[in-house]
């Protein structure tokens, strides 16, 4: 708001700009007041501050931009001038002389903003400027201010309201916000109305567009009769508020007039509570889009993310919602639906599977095709809109209108915007799957198919993998000769393609390797200089062991370790026990460190083998580790091999109910002879 001051000589003159809000007659009022007080015109309070209400609420409710006050005092009078700067035709300057009626109900109306203006004024008119048009006043002072004479025999109607009535009617603002004080607000101006008008009573209805039709908002005394003679004023308020003032029969003429500067006051807080309803729902949708979204972003399973679009939808934005996908041949299928009343579901899947030119199937199908939104009517009316996501249709989300509330143009553009969201969620579910699947079958072709079947032998192996990218755990269990095995657990560092492909390669050089006969210790070195020259700076642990049988069914196994976590042995009593010595990683450096050590197994003993995905599984803070390992395989004693796989698998897995963050590979060798 800016304010400009000027004291020509023998007056004092004020300009004030002021924004487009409910405040702005308020903030006119007091600058009025403010001049006159400093003039010393105070006999002219009532009637400047009546007129200067009423000249600015119906700028702010017609004109909807901001006001230029000025006002200009002297020692005769004042003149106040109102500017709103809506576009309108250029009119002729146009001065009226003051209106000798006393009767408001005989004044012509020249418009509704402009009758208590032509009662009270000494002198009025208009002023067309380039930039904006406004309404000026004047008051002369009681000195020179003439005394309106009445026609011969006139008699002044009884009751006819005084300046400090009209001026408290006008005045008059909510006590307090939200729909009680609108409420109580209209209840006051409408007793001060009937109270004035001499009216029995009044009633103002609202409807707010929200499907309940027009309701009582505020009643003073009877409400009108049917059969009664009545006085109606639409409200002027925007979509989708609509409404009307009506007030009982009145004996007095000016009625009508007084009931359209009420109705126009009002109209004008109706507005503020329309666009402040207008904002909160803007709010309460927005956050309900961010929540939708959160919730769509937890899931990347397919049909869990299809499954809860229609929960999302039902009952917030529809009385019954369907997603449909487009099959490999461009076909819709139902993926998922719900209704607001769990009893009609069953007919709800019914009508959405009719064929036929007239079936929904038939609107869904076209509204795929197209790309557009597609109404369909009764009995299950409501619209369609299409699922579109990296210029790729996906099928349908359908969305029923509830009976009693049809949909505004904020809750399609919401549906719209959840259809962007969901197409979005459901692709992004899918691409994970794709890569899911590829990964799966990537991983499995660095694993061997089957474990070799030895009588008296038990091999047994489990693998757990995580997340949409290939791990670099592997294991294998390679024939070298009679009576000897090469057992081997290794973890490849990383994950993704470059992982899988030093895992294949690491897994095919040791296959190579113990086909040519080639020593452990010769082995390690010869996987140890091929990552070094061909691992793209990966390194590699691993758990090597060579498996002998002896004569007397005593299994001898030569365990080297490079950089792995040392296995655990189990005795067929249940004792348990680390073996190995550690060494060094394969891939870091160019010569390496690998002591053996020398295990004998006993018949019912196994051995151990596992990758760092079982140790470091993680409950919050908390790692399962190597002592909760060898604890849950003391009891496991006895069992075959591959219970016992499969017993420590669950333990690992039942540990933390998050999701394991890296694979997990155990590898089970047990002397069952």
């Amino acid at each position: 708001m800016s304010v400009e001051a000027g004291a020509p000589a023998g007056g004092l003159v004020r300009r004030v700009r002021l924004p487009n809000d409910r405040r702005t007659p308020a903030a006119a009022r007091a600058l009025v007041r403010s001049v006159l007080e400093e003039a010393g015109l105070d006999t002219l309070l009532n009637e400047a501050l009546l007129l200067t209400t009423e000249l600015s609420t119906n700028a702010v409710v017609h004109a909807n931009t901001e006001l230029d006050i000025e006002v200009q005092a002297d020692h005769s009078g004042l003149t106040v001038t109102v500017t709103d700067f809506a576009p309108g035709p250029v009119e002729q300057l146009a001065v009226g002389p003051r209106n000798e009626s006393v009767d408001i109900g005989e004044v012509a109306e020249r418009g509704r903003g402009l009758l208590l203006v032509d009662h009270f004024a000494s002198r009025w008119g208009t002023v067309h400027e380039g930039s904006g048009k406004g309404v000026w006043f004047r008051l002369e002072g009681s000195a020179s201010t003439p005394t309106p004479s009445l026609p011969a025999g006139h008699v002044p109607e009884a009751g006819t309201p005084s300046v400090g009535a009209l001026t408290s009617l006008l005045e008059i603002d909510p006590v307090r916000s939200g729909e009680d004080g609108l409420a109580e607000f209209a209840t006051d101006l409408m007793s001060r109305l009937a109270r004035l008008t001499g009216a029995a009573g009044g009633v103002v209805r609202l409807d707010r567009g929200e499907g309940g039709g027009r309701q009582q908002l505020a009643r003073y005394g009877r409400a009108p009769r049917d059969d009664a003679a009545t006085i109606r004023v639409p409200l002027t308020v925007h979509r989708p508020y609509s409404g009307e003032l009506e007030l009982d029969a009145s004996p007095t003429g000016y009625a009508q007039p007084l009931a359209t500067i009420v109705a126009e006051r009002l109209s004008l807080h109706l507005e503020n509570d329309r666009l402040r309803r207008a904002d909160v729902r803007r709010q309460t949708w927005l956050t309900f889009l961010a929540e939708a979204s959160e919730l769509l972003a937890q899931s990347l399973d397919v049909n869990l993310t299809m499954a809860l679009i229609p929960q999302l939808v039902v009952p917030r934005l529809g009385r019954w919602c369907a997603v449909h996908t487009t099959d490999a041949w461009g076909r819709l299928q139902l993926a998922a639906a719900t209704h607001a009343d769990e009893a009609a579901v069953p007919e709800l899947h019914a009508t959405l599977a009719e064929t036929g030119p007239d079936a929904i199937l038939a609107r869904l199908e076209e509204a795929s095709r197209l790309g557009t939104q597609i109404m369909f009517g009764a009995p299950n009316e409501g619209f369609a809109v299409p699922l579109v996501a990296r210029g790729t249709r996906l099928g349908t989300l359908a969305v029923g209108r509830n009976p009693r509330h049809k949909h505004d143009a904020d809750e399609v553009a919401v549906v719209e915007d959840v259809a962007r969201r969901a197409a979005l969620a459901i692709d992004n579910a899918r691409i994970h799957d794709e890569r899911r699947k590829v990964a799966r079958t990537l991983q499995a072709s660095l694993l061997p198919p089957a474990l070799p079947h030895v009588d008296g032998i038990g091999f047994a192996a489990e693998y757990v993998p995580t997340g949409s990218e290939v791990g670099g755990d592997f294991y294998d269990v390679v024939p070298s000769s009679d009576n000897h095995w090469l057992v081997v657990v290794g973890d490849v560092s990383g994950k993704g393609v470059q992982a899988a492909t030093v895992t294949g390669l690491v897994r095919d050089v040791i296959r190579i390797l113990v086909d040519d006969g080639k020593p452990m210790a010769e082995i390690l070195c010869r996987v140890n200089r091929t990552l070094v020259q061909r691992g793209g700076g990966r390194y590699c642990t691993l758990a090597m062991a060579m498996v002998s049988r002896e004569s007397d069914g005593i299994l001898t196994v030569c365990l080297h370790l490079a950089g792995h976590d040392r296995a655990v042995l189990v005795r067929s009593d249940g004792k348990t026990s680390f073996v190995g010595e550690g060494g060094t990683a394969l891939g870091l450096l160019e010569s390496i460190s690998s002591p053996d050590v020398e295990v004998r197994l006993q018949p019912g003993d196994s051995l151990i083998f596992y990758t760092d995905g079982v140790t470091e599984r993680r409950r919050g803070r908390e790692l399962f580790g190597t002592g909760r390992l060898r604890e849950a395989a003391g009891p496991l004693a006895g069992y075959p091999a591959d219970v016992i796989a499969a017993r420590l698998r669950s333990t690992t897995i039942n540990f933390s109910v998050e999701e394991p963050r890296d694979d997990i590979a155990i590898l089970v060798l047990r002397n069952d002879a």
